[in-house]
Parts: C-alpha cells; structure tokens; sequence
C-alpha cells in the first residue's frame, strides 16, 4: 500500500535483486563427424571449408574415414583442411559433440559417451520412444536441425532442403518423361510451334515455389494450388510473374490434373500430409503423365503414392509414372551438404564463442528452439506429445 506522501509503494522502496549480465568465456569444441550409416544417406554435416574454418579457430574436428567421399569430398580434403581421420568409429563417437544429418540409430547411441551433445536431424515421425530412452539414460543434450530457428523467425535449414526438394522434383519429371518406362516423351523447353508442358504444383509453400520457379525457367505452364489465398498471393509476388492460382476446389483440380503431363504434392501435414487427389482422379490423368508426390514421408497427398527408393524410384498406377522416394535432396549429396554446412558451421562457431551449448542457448533463442533434450531431460513439447512422454521447461532448468 502506498504511504499518502510518497509516490512509491512499499514494494518498490524495498531493496531490489539486480540482474547481472552472464560473462561469456570462450570454450574449445571437439566435434566427431561418424559416416552415415543410414540406407541410402550420403550428406555429410560439414565441408572441408567448413572444417578449415572451425579448427582455425582452435577446435579439434574428427572424422570417420570415408565420411564425405559420396558427397564429393576426400579425406585428403579433410585432412588438409586440418580435421583427423581415423578408421575407429568409437573414438569418433567417444568426441563430446557429434555431428550427423541423420539421427543416431540405436546402436549408435550405444557408443556415445553419457553428457555428450549431438546435433543432427531428428525426424520425428520415423523416431520411436527406445531412442528417447536411450537418450535420457545417457544424460544426453540434443539439438535437431529442422527446429533450429533464425532471426527472422523461420526455419533455415528445412527451408535450405526444401528449396533442393523444390528445384530437384522438376528435374526428375523432366527425366523421367524421356527415361521411364511408358514416359511420354516430352521436353521441358518453350520450343517454337510446340505446345508447353503442363505442371499442376499442389501446395504453395518453399517446396513449391521453387518447383514453379524451375518449371517457368523451363518454359511450363503452370497451374497452383493451396487452400490458402494468403499463400497464393505471396507466391505470385515471390515467383514474380502472374500464375494460374485456384483453392483447393475438386472441380478446378481435377480438370487440371486431366491436362497436366507432371503433378508436384508439395502439401504438409501437422501429423500427416492431407490426402488432395483421390486414386479416380489419377485414373483420369493422361497415359504416361509423372507424379512426384514430394511429402511422401508424411504419408504422401496422392492416394496412390507409395514409398520407394533410390535404387528403384518408381512404380506405373493406372499408366501413371509414380515417383516416390522420401529424401529427394540425398539425390544432390554434395548441394545438399554445401547448404548444410553453410547454416550449421556458424552455429559451432557461435557455440564455441559463449563457452557452450549453456550460454549460447541463453542468448540465442533460435537456436534454444532448436534443443529438443537437455542432460538427459526432453525439453520440447512436440516431442512429448507425439509420443506422450513427460517433458520439462527448458526455462526451468537453465538459469
């Protein structure tokens, strides 16, 4: 309550806590980079640039013999830039930092050292609760790539491999109209006295707009669709050239679908991928027309997709060259890991500067956004309520 004749309250007369600025101490990280053990997996997290960068600035990097060669990158490369090369696969996953794109699997996790922190990808929807477990049971701190955010709010590393998936779902239709088998034949190209490919790209978002950017640079017609107008909009303003858009409307699709010679799904789900045209749609689609259904690892918006991959990319539904492969950008290793390396390596960097994982995710909340387990605890909320798990304020446990 505040005294008649003074302006302050009793509250604000007391003494007050004063909040004291956490000093910042540059710390040195030891960061193990193991090769890729998942099928088919060929990025690598860094660039020998990347490296170079890295151990200039006094850090220690150890990498798995072969760990770069599918992506284009030597271990003399590497070991000009200054990393260490080893054969034992242990000793790169004794280091206390890990770097992967991919998650480590089970017996991976068994290598790791307890209070290590991991950086890779996580892939929620193909992780189960054993992985969780073994982290809690490690004391593991954990940050996944794709919930890494950056000043301006989004996310740059799914946006990074998105616009690879984007571009590349382009240039595999363009492939396989002339090498599949039962493909029609066709050129992308504006060739005088020719009419253009027709390209229906469903869903508006990176994915696509990079699909319809590739597709006009290759002289297609190209028709839009999205359930959001804002989104429809924004495309048109980004491409920089007035589009065929539509909503979502199955009259409007259909008739598209029934002219188009390639299909993009590009639409996202929050659990999985909303299933846009029916198999009767696709039945009416022309002989030889290509699907490239590029969510097919959220179940897919085509319902005749199915998973494939690599080695065998595609299957023939109702005389439709299906493509179905769930990692598109693996497809370009080493585009995909110059891009990688591009967001990840300043992040080290960063990491090293403020001594820590600690103080860099007090500072950085793009990159706090981005831990999912810290010393063994789950932190994210996603997480825990897709696998119903107990999870913990990060808030609460940093102070």
């Amino acid at each position: 309550m505040a005294n008649p004749k003074s302006p302050f309250t009793i509250a604000q007369l007391l003494p007050q806590e004063e909040t004291l600025e956490i000093a910042r101490q540059k710390g040195e990280l030891f960061i193990g980079i193991p090769k890729e053990a998942y099928f088919q997996e060929r990025r690598i997290c860094l660039t020998p640039d990347a490296v170079s960068a890295i151990v200039n600035n006094g850090h220690k990097v150890l990498i798995e013999k072969g760990a770069g060669l599918e992506a284009g990158f030597s271990d003399r490369a590497y070991s000009e830039a200054g990393a260490q090369i080893t054969e034992d696969k242990k000793s790169v996953f004794a280091c206390p930092t890990i770097l992967k794109v991919e998650p480590p699997t089970l017996d991976e996790l068994e290598l790791i050292k307890p209070k290590s922190v991991i950086i890779s990808a996580l892939q929620l929807k193909t992780r189960k609760k054993e992985y969780f477990e073994a982290l809690a049971k490690k004391k593991i701190t954990a940050l996944a790539f794709e919930f890494i955010k950056d000043e301006d709010n989004s996310y740059p590393l799914v946006r990074s491999l998105s616009e690879i998936a984007g571009t590349a779902s382009i240039l595999i239709a363009s492939e396989l109209m002339v090498n599949a088998k039962r493909g029609n034949g066709l050129l992308f190209g504006n060739i005088s006295g020719v009419p253009p490919v027709e390209v229906v790209v469903i869903g508006a978002g990176t994915v696509g707009e990079f699909a319809i950017r590739s597709a006009l640079g290759l002289g297609a017609n190209v028709k839009v669709f999205d359930s959001s107008v804002t989104k429809l909009r924004r495309i048109q303003t980004n491409v920089g050239k007035i589009l065929h858009t539509s909503t979502l409307q199955p009259k409007n699709l259909t008739k598209a679908l029934l002219r188009c010679d390639v299909a993009i799904g590009a639409i996202r789900g929050y659990h999985r991928s909303p299933i846009i045209v029916s198999e009767e749609m696709v039945q009416k689609m022309k002989k030889g027309a290509v699907i490239i259904d590029v969510c097919v690892d959220m179940g897919g918006c085509f319902e005749t997709t199915e998973m494939t991959n690599h080695d065998n990319p595609t299957y023939i539904k109702h005389d439709v060259i299906h493509y179905g492969v769930p990692n598109i950008p693996a497809r370009y290793p080493k585009t995909a890991s110059i891009s990688i390396s591009n967001i990840i390596s300043p992040y080290l960097l960063q990491i090293a500067e403020n001594g820590g994982i600690e103080n860099t995710i007090r500072f950085d909340q793009g990159l706090k956004n981005g831990l999912y387990f810290y010393r063994g605890i789950l932190t994210s909320k996603s997480v825990a309520d897709w696998f119903d798990l107990p999870y913990s304020d990060l808030n609460l446990l940093i102070f």
